[in-house]
């Protein structure tokens, strides 16, 4: 079998890293859909104050300093 060229090994390899670079791209682009869908609109999920009383981690609601 006769050797290839220098210029169609190049292509080749040129060839071969533009498809990796697009697989990465597509494989990101999937992992950022998958991870806006869990958190919804506003970003990352917020516990709630019922969440962190179950938690035990709570604080009595701030008083109104103002009032008498």
């Amino acid at each position: 079998m006769a050797s290839k060229r220098p210029s169609v090994l190049k292509r080749e390899r040129e060839k071969k890293q533009a498809e990796r670079a697009a697989q990465k791209r597509e494989e990101r682009a999937r992992r950022d859909a998958s991870r806006t869908d869990t958190e919804g609109e506003g970003g990352a999920p917020v516990a709630t104050y019922d969440d962190l009383e179950g938690y035990g981690i709570t604080q009595p609601p701030p008083r109104d300093r103002n009032a008498g």
